[in-house]
């Protein structure tokens, strides 16, 4: 099985994590996105999360922001722009940013091109459960809710 790379960043609020260890969720549905143009495709997923967390509460969802190391000051000056641009507390908390070799990251787990959005369901083992690419559609979502009522998905 697909495991989730042992990864650190900080969220918006300056929390620091170790992924996957620092997941809440008994499962995590995790948004991966690559360049700021990918801002919008994410947000096609938001109202399926929210409604997610709020009928199972053993799942959480976050956003990862992954983008190439570029050096301690541009990446609090990015951190900073970010963090104003999201008013929310909820969101900010669950947008931990990951600046890191993006290449192995995918490499890491088998994403073909970061060109492109990816939704992961990882355990608390850190397993990768289910993936797709892309914006969210209905049925992306009824594949995460059947993924979710089977057994090793704990609904």
């Amino acid at each position: 099985m697909l495991r989730f790379p042992t990864v650190q960043g900080s969220n918006l609020e300056g929390r620091r994590f170790t992924l996957p260890r620092d997941f809440e969720g008994d499962v995590n549905l995790v948004l991966i996105a690559f360049e700021q143009w990918h801002q919008p495709i994410v947000d096609t997923w938001l109202p399926f999360t929210r409604s997610l967390v709020a009928e199972l509460p053993h799942v959480r969802c976050y956003e990862l922001p992954t983008i190439q190391r570029m050096g301690w000051l541009n990446e609090r000056m990015l951190d900073y722009a970010m963090r104003v641009g999201i008013p929310d507390v909820k969101t900010r908390r669950a947008t931990i940013t990951l600046y890191l070799d993006v290449p192995d990251f995918c490499r890491a787990l088998d994403l073909p091109t970061s060109r492109q959005i990816y939704a992961l369901l990882v355990n608390r083992a850190g397993e990768v459960m289910w993936r797709a690419a892309g914006p969210y559609t209905p049925a992306l979502g009824a594949e995460i809710m059947e993924r979710l009522r089977q057994p090793q998905g704990l609904v």
